[in-house]
């Protein structure tokens, strides 16, 4: 693992007192004890090896210019390239960028891709932003970043406020600062060098391992009732997912409000730019009440922390799927195991995103596009054998499947990081 030298740029801000990267490192610090990892060791795999915090002017439609701050933080380049979205959202901060880039490297450990772990964001609402704004921001953080990016670098792809058209810009941007490399974004548009089957591959995911996890309780999937929190790229995914194989999505919620389906939902459902389009269609309800609903299988697909001390008690559904990631907060996680709740946690069950970023990443160096039948078979098998995997792993270490999952993530950046040969 290369310990870059500490540029200008980089900002050694202390963790506040509650710290989403702490609720991270807690569960890496679990597992390397129960792998028994040298204690110096630890302290290298989980410090982040870059954090970059940048100024960006903008000027707003109206003329006036808004100085707002942009984050990079690369975690980990132990087993690849760093790998990770950049978002776009008003309650950015570092301590998040941090605890969203540790989790993709243990994410991208897990299903045992060449990458490692990286996160950007804004500090803004983007949903205030025009179309022109929207662009510009992407373009002036690419120019003020590109001495850290790269397709052997660190390869950015979207996430919360961000798109394929996000993407496109970014890699437009790029390509005039260092020539034409298609690889050195992924989740751009199809007409971009994007990859058939990228944009569904989160939800995707979120499905093939709800089945799984169902599978493993004898369960068949057929019929299983479902709610989903979050009608964005990945909830709307999951949900044509689900009722393909079966399952029936029994209620949907977003900033909009949210809506029961007591007979499930269709797939032109998901056609709807937001809950509030289904009003008419289904019976409304409060969106707070949704993750408390009596189901088989609740997948929260929106933000994090939305489980918590305070609800945790009310949650009912048996199989908690996060497709979100950090959803679920505090001593909520130890609380519904106790009561025996099966928690899929995020590194694995929204892996399908990185798993098909690696994919379209591949195509792009080869410059060679595959078809969507094979993007999807090799989706589902990957993602089915990760949880075979992690699953194994719990009953073998009789612990959880966080815990599991950690176990194997932690491991297989541990035998990179020493076998690299930079730990005397």
């Amino acid at each position: 693992m290369s310990m870059t030298a500490t540029p200008p740029s980089v900002q050694a801000t202390p963790a506040p007192a509650h710290s989403a990267f702490e609720d991270v490192n807690r569960f890496v610090r679990r597992a390397s004890a129960m792998l028994e990892v040298a204690d110096d060791v630890v302290a290298a795999i989980v410090a982040c090896e870059r954090e970059v915090v940048v100024s960006l002017p903008l000027r707003r439609d109206d003329g006036r210019i808004d100085v707002l701050t942009g984050y990079r933080v690369q975690h980990s380049q132990a087993r690849g390239p760093r790998k990770g979205g950049i978002r776009f959202h008003q309650t950015v901060d570092l301590d998040d960028v941090r605890a969203l880039a540790s989790l993709m490297t243990w994410k991208t450990a897990l299903i045992d891709v060449p990458f490692g772990g990286a996160k950007g964001g804004v500090a803004v609402d983007p949903r205030q932003l025009s179309d022109r704004e929207h662009e510009e921001l992407i373009r002036r953080w690419t120019r003020t970043m590109v001495h850290v990016l790269g397709p052997h670098r660190d390869i950015p792809a979207p996430d919360m406020g961000t798109t394929a058209r996000t993407m496109g810009w970014l890699m437009d941007e790029f390509h005039r600062l260092e020539g034409f490399q298609p690889a050195c974004v992924t989740g751009k548009p199809i007409a971009l060098f994007g990859a058939p089957g990228r944009e569904e591959a989160t939800g995707r995911g979120v499905i093939q391992i709800a089945a799984a996890a169902l599978r493993a309780h004898h369960r068949d999937a057929a019929g299983v009732r479902v709610v989903v929190q979050g009608f964005g790229n990945v909830g709307k995914f999951a949900i044509v997912s689900a009722i393909e194989r079966g399952m029936k999505v029994i209620a949907v919620s977003d900033v909009t409000g949210a809506v029961v389906a007591p007979k499930g939902l269709t797939a032109e459902d998901v056609l709807a730019t937001s809950v509030s389009e289904l009003f008419g269609r289904y019976e409304q309800t409060d969106p707070a009440r949704i993750l408390e609903m009596e189901c088989d299988v609740l997948i929260p697909a929106a933000l994090g922390g939305v489980i918590n001390d305070e609800n945790a008690s009310r949650i009912v559904a048996p199989f908690i799927i996060e497709a979100a990631n950090q959803p679920i907060v505090g001593n909520a996680d130890q609380h519904l195991h106790a009561r025996g709740v099966t928690i899929v946690p995020d590194i694995l069950a929204n892996a399908g995103g990185v798993l098909g970023s690696y994919f379209e990443w591949t195509q792009n160096i080869q410059e060679f596009r595959w078809p969507i039948e094979r993007f999807r078979d090799e989706l589902d098998l990957r993602m089915a054998t990760a949880f075979n995997n992690v699953h194994e792993t719990s009953r073998r270490y009789s612990c959880n499947l966080r815990e599991a999952a950690f176990v194997v993530s932690v491991g297989r950046v541990v035998e990179s990081f020493l076998m690299r040969g930079q730990v005397i």
